[in-house]
């Protein structure tokens, strides 16, 4: 695939024979084709005369949140139209470019994403639309800088959405699971940039994982991350701190120690792939995710789990999932503790609640797993966890649906969008209903 934003060197509407697999290898996308227009005419065209499509991302979900049986899209090979306003603070770009690229274009002219995920590899259409997130106690999800977007929609035909035009449907619109539309171009809102550093502390003490002291760790930076095996105890501490803002921690810090050399949270993984863990000021797209642009941060072999919590109820969650510990370490890489603020995009895992988010990186061992998981989230049942649309679980459709109030709306507005479910798939047929 070409890179993001460079235009297509295939014929205009070219597909392929087969879409291929997940970046994890572990989700088959469906027998396609895979589209790939050049222009938004093109894809105009394209929906225009299908029955079904979905537009596949850069393939980094866990679920089957964008596979299909019928015709498949990529927008990889539309230009990147990066646009910054300097002035207004805000940058229109492709939905197929990747918040890597995008940063480094903000940064030029001295500005700054908001938030960045822990991989800066993924584009900012299909991270915004399943609700992708970094992590910090004031940072909301990625989507939630999205000011407009533009999309393609039943029929061909293009509409363009923004909060300040349209605030009665647009927190439904842009975290959508694909749903509605096929997004070609967000506006996003920047900020200022500012010099950043990342340092880890390791090998905390067993007993750490109180209330009190896992939402001190997690408040220590403007975005936090805490690595752990569940064994009641936080192996890693990654903390990235806004120079001149937050405070600097010590080389001891409730326990834990200063890093003297870069890590990778996966243990035997080479941390050449990470970013800067010196302390050393910088921009911060180079601190904010935990990989670097320009490596392939593993080789895709896992399997990923999220479950949104409360972040008042954390403590007592991981204290009821820990009681399985024995059962999940086998099958698990690491797991990573890290916050989003509350906002008010319908189908956000994080409507309208303060939330800590429990993730499992887990071996590429799919049946162990989805073995696994009901118990798992039979232990967070009381905490009413959310999961992660892009990532795999067990919980029941109706479950999941009972933890959004504003899904008949949701609904409503894709009644009015796509009344014939061109966009729709089997996987948003079963969690949102038909």
């Amino acid at each position: 695939m070409m890179p993001a934003g460079t235009p297509s060197a295939h014929a205009p509407d070219s597909a392929h024979t087969r879409p291929g697999r997940s970046w994890s290898g572990t989700v088959d996308y469906g027998p396609g084709p895979l589209h790939a227009p050049a222009s938004v005419a093109e894809l105009r065209t394209l929906v225009g005369r299908s029955r079904r499509i979905r537009a596949l991302g850069t393939r980094h979900s866990f679920s089957e949140i964008a596979a299909s049986d019928a015709d498949l899209v990529t927008l990889a090979h539309l230009p990147a139209d990066l646009e910054v306003d300097r002035a207004a603070r805000t940058v229109r770009v492709a939905a197929g470019v990747r918040y890597g690229e995008l940063a480094v274009a903000a940064a030029e002219h001295g500005l700054a994403l908001a938030n960045m995920g822990s991989l800066p590899h993924i584009s900012v259409g299909g991270a915004s639309a399943t609700g992708t997130h970094g992590s910090g106690d004031a940072s909301r999800s990625l989507a939630s800088s999205v000011r407009a977007i533009e999309l393609v929609t039943d029929g061909g035909d293009l509409l363009a959405l923004s909060r300040a035009e349209d605030p009665e449907l647009f927190d439904g619109a842009v975290l959508a699971l694909g749903a509605l539309g096929i997004v070609t171009h967000l506006t996003l809102d920047l900020v200022p940039a500012a010099s950043m550093r990342q340092t880890v502390h390791l090998d905390f003490p067993a007993g750490r994982v109180t209330g009190e002291d896992l939402l001190t760790m997690l408040a220590a930076g403007t975005s936090v991350s805490l690595f752990h095996h569940w064994d009641r105890r936080i192996d890693q501490a990654w903390v990235k701190q806004v120079v001149g803002v937050d405070e600097e921690l010590p080389e001891q810090w409730l326990g834990g120690r200063r890093a003297r050399r870069p890590v990778h949270p996966l243990a035997g993984m080479p941390a050449d792939f990470c970013t800067d863990q010196s302390g050393e000021p910088g921009p911060s797209h180079e601190r904010l995710p935990h990989f670097r642009l320009e490596f392939t941060p593993s080789s895709g072999e896992e399997i990923q789990s999220e479950y949104f919590v409360a972040r008042e109820d954390l403590a007592a969650a991981v204290a009821a999932v820990s009681e399985l510990g024995e059962r999940i370490r086998p099958l698990l890489h690491a797991s990573e503790i890290r916050t989003v603020a509350a906002e008010e995009l319908w189908l956000s895992p994080a409507y309208r609640r303060d939330s800590a988010c429990v993730h499992f990186t887990w071996k590429q061992l799919p049946e162990q797993v989805a073995s696994l998981l009901p118990e798992i989230e039979e232990r967070l049942a009381p905490f009413a966890p959310r999961p992660h649309w892009g990532k795999v679980f067990t919980t029941a459709p109706e479950q999941v649906r009972a933890q959004y109030p504003r899904l008949e709306d949701f609904l409503a507005l894709r009644e009015r969008l796509d009344p014939d479910r061109v966009f729709t798939n089997a996987y948003v047929d079963r969690l949102l209903g038909e």
